[in-house]
């Protein structure tokens, strides 16, 4: 069954002072959210969120995980290990991982495989840049993003979380409209059909605000929202969950 879901993707931000009460305003005022709740914190704050959502209604989760479950890859965290800090989540093929790290899409699905094989829900973002948009191929890039997570996770594409994420839209205050993101997430949906997971979660990722949130999650096939920047303010985020 489709689910509603509200993740914060906290990117390359924290403390421990301002985490703690960050996550203790979103503890207090999540009880009659909407929606699951979840939030995808650094690597070094995996323990403090559990320790502080442990009991709560909000899931927590890694913002990245290695294809990889072990061995000599210096640096990188494996799913088995988020496994230890009783994540839920982890986040594969951001589109910051896609630009900043030359991730392909090929790994993007061995890393969506090697989620699911550790027993954890990987969210799986695809989206286009704003010259391919321009260019009219928003819907290959996405399928061909999508078609490469499908075939990575065969039948196992069901029990996973898609994320439409245009990235013309991330971290510029740009939003795409509920219309346009209604399109693309209407194409996913029906690309995840052909598959068998034509009821998985899809969430929109791109600017989501507490003024926007409540428009985008009335179009028929958006689920919730990947929420960045604004996962940081505490009623802000609980305002998007309450959408």
């Amino acid at each position: 069954m489709r689910g509603k879901l509200v993740v914060g993707n906290w990117k390359m931000n924290g403390g421990l002072a301002a985490n703690a009460r960050l996550l203790a305003r979103l503890v207090a005022g999540s009880a009659d959210a909407r929606r699951a709740l979840a939030v995808c914190v650094p690597f070094p704050y995996l323990a403090q969120a559990q320790a502080a959502l442990t009991g709560s209604r909000i899931a927590w989760g890694a913002q990245d995980a290695s294809p990889h479950a072990s061995g000599a890859y210096t640096g990188d965290v494996a799913a088995p290990m988020l496994v230890d800090f009783a994540c839920r989540y982890a986040i594969v093929g951001h589109s910051e991982r896609r630009a900043g790290h030359g991730e392909s899409d090929a790994l993007v699905g061995d890393k969506a495989r090697a989620v699911l094989a550790a027993g954890l829900t990987p969210i799986a973002c695809v989206g286009e840049t704003l010259a391919e948009r321009d260019a009219g191929a928003t819907e290959a890039v996405v399928l061909r993003q999508l078609d490469a997570v499908l075939a990575a996770v065969g039948a196992d594409g069901g029990r996973m979380v898609y994320a439409y994420e245009p990235v013309w839209a991330i971290g510029t205050g740009r939003t795409a409209t509920p219309e346009q993101a209604q399109a693309v997430h209407a194409c996913i949906r029906a690309r995840l059909g052909k598959s068998g997971a034509q009821d998985a979660t899809v969430l929109y990722g791109g600017s989501v605000k507490a003024g926007n949130a409540a428009a985008l999650f009335a179009m028929p096939d958006i689920d919730g929202g990947l929420v960045g920047g604004a996962s940081l303010d505490a009623d802000e985020f609980l305002a998007i969950a309450h959408a």
